[in-house]
């Protein structure tokens, strides 16, 4: 118990002897060991290097969960060491309503036929976010949370140490002068006209023990001088190897956009997959519009241009089919139409955005580029799924899938 309290009483008085030491800072009464132009580099590297950690490491958390709640209960669990619990995300939630109300409007309706497509692509999304959350938060995350709740606080923690050390130098330094100072004072001649010699035996002791304090004031501040400079230098290391944090960080950082690279791929080609599919169903219901239903027709009108498709797109006179003539061009050979010697009709064309690009796969037809405009109309005894389109001079065969009508 004994040794407890004079630890007690020792470390307070360490303790009071920093605090006088850094108010007199702080009030200009005392002088302040400065560190070297290199060692206040460091430190401003580190402290930067730290706060803009922090603020990188709390946005990509808001990127990958948005919802603050969810945030917070994250970081409750690992503070707790629990696995945190798996949670649906909500492309798979749409996903999941979607295929419920495709079974309840009817799975063979169209409408519910695109609610299957839409919500099984949805379901797709989902994964592939949870996959780059996942991926995004070992690579990326987790190695700057470690720095800052590993190698930053023991950097910290070195620095309070130095600071310390730092105030017990200057501490002892203000002893050593203020020893000097009194001794100079005791050494000085004394009062000759005294005619009490007693005075004169008196300064001289004075002399001697301002002398004791002053080599044991050095002796202290040679020691506090020993641990500071080693505590400096340990503290230069971990500064210094800021760099290799930066190394890692970088590394990090590439893996985090490799994960975001490969998820948005992801994501654009099932989306890719989705408009197609919805193409073809559309191309569906427009080649229903033009066509009407062929099995309902009777034989003779079968035979003729479909009613439908005459009042929505005007179609030009019927073009006769002639023997091949040497020499003479024909504007259908051997029943196959050539929309290039074809002219528009005078009216009833349409006009068409295309939904996709697409390549011409011969001469006859048009190639077409995503979300340009072009002139469509149809002719008789074509393909329903096909119509004729202009660009300019430009004019050929165009799927109806990979078009979107326009009245």
């Amino acid at each position: 118990m004994e040794f407890n309290v004079k630890k007690l009483a020792s470390d307070a008085g360490v303790f009071f002897s920093r605090a006088m030491q850094f108010t007199e800072e702080k009030l200009g009464q005392a002088e302040k060991t400065e560190l070297d132009a290199h060692f206040e580099n460091l430190l401003a590297r580190a402290d930067c290097t730290k706060n803009w950690t922090e603020k990188i490491l709390r946005q990509t958390e808001v990127l990958l969960q948005p919802n603050p709640s969810a945030r917070v209960e994250e970081f409750l669990y690992e503070k707790l060491d629990r696995k945190v619990p798996s949670r649906v995300t909500n492309g798979e939630l749409l996903a999941q309503y979607m295929t419920e109300a495709a079974n309840d409007f009817g799975p063979g309706t169209p409408y519910g036929k695109t609610l299957i497509k839409v919500g099984e692509t949805q379901r797709r999304l989902g994964a592939a976010e949870r996959e780059f959350i996942r991926s995004a938060s070992i690579n990326f995350l987790t190695p700057l949370r470690n720095f800052l709740e590993g190698d930053w606080r023991t950097i910290s923690k070195e620095r309070r140490i130095l600071q310390n050390r730092r105030l017990d130098l200057d501490a002892c330094k203000a002893r050593v002068k203020k020893a000097k100072a009194a001794e100079a004072k005791a050494a000085a001649v004394p009062d000759f006209q005294e005619t009490r010699p007693r005075n004169y035996v008196l300064s001289a002791s004075a002399s001697a023990l301002w002398s004791d304090e002053v080599e044991k004031a050095e002796h202290e501040l040679r020691l506090t001088q020993t641990e500071f400079d080693r505590q400096a230098e340990v503290t230069r290391l971990l500064l210094e190897g800021i760099s290799s944090t930066h190394v890692n960080h970088l590394r990090c950082l590439h893996e985090f956009v490799e994960s975001q690279t490969n998820y948005y791929a992801q994501c654009y080609q099932f989306m890719l997959d989705l408009q197609k599919q919805l193409g073809s169903s559309k191309g569906e219901i427009f080649s229903g519009t033009f066509v009407g239903n062929a099995e309902s027709a009777s034989p003779a009108a079968a035979t003729s241009p479909p009613a439908v498709a005459a009042a929505t797109l005007p179609a030009v006179p019927t073009i006769p089919v002639v023997p091949t003539i040497v020499g003479v061009p024909n504007t259908v050979a051997e029943g196959v139409l050539n929309p290039n010697e074809v002219k528009p009709p005078a009216s009833g064309t349409r006009r068409a955005r295309v939904l996709y690009d697409y390549e011409a796969a011969d001469s006859t037809e048009l190639a077409l580029l995503a979300d340009e405009m072009i002139t469509v109309y149809s002719l008789p005894g074509m393909d329903p799924d096909w119509l004729i389109g202009e660009r300019g001079n430009q004019k050929g065969k165009v799927p109806v899938t990979y078009l979107e009508l326009l009245s």
